[in-house]
């Protein structure tokens, strides 16, 4: 009986040997990238809907994030008791031309989650049933994990 184990790569063709070498390199690559790399790390501040800096000052874009809905589009901005926060920015309801309200349909979809600050609570009712809609369907962040 021959040893268990142990093959003698003489009695194989130099062919069958490097295929062999191939499908184990690629076996390996597939493996990888079906496995997704993670990374912990401390978000610094948000820039805007799909970027952020993290600690150290690297900027992470969220994949699969996209402000096509308003990027380079006309909109009309209502106001509502505060016109600007702490920070200088323009607080504001956004609507499409064609009457879409943006922030109702980030919440309708799944891809924002309601921050309310008083006294800016117009919609509040609207926002927290699209909302609870949302999550009830498992749509955007809230699908299943």
């Amino acid at each position: 009986m021959g040893r268990v184990g142990r093959i003698n790569l003489r009695k194989f063709p130099l062919w069958v040997i490097v295929a062999g070498l191939c499908v184990s390199a690629l076996a390996r690559a597939v493996e990888q990238k079906s496995q997704p790399q993670i990374t912990a790390a401390v978000v610094q501040r948000a820039v805007d809907g799909d970027t952020v800096v993290l600690a150290g000052g690297e900027r992470v874009r969220y994949i699969g994030m996209d402000r096509k809905l308003v990027e380079g589009r006309k909109v009309r901005l209502e106001f509502d008791v505060e016109r600007r926060d702490r920070y200088g920015r323009l607080l504001a309801y956004v609507f499409l031309e064609d009457g879409r309200f943006v922030n109702a349909e980030l919440l309708k979809e799944g891809y924002a989650q309601l921050l309310t600050i008083p006294p800016n609570v117009k919609y509040v009712d609207l926002f927290v049933g699209l909302q609870r809609q949302a999550r009830e369907a498992k749509r955007g962040l809230w699908g299943r994990k």
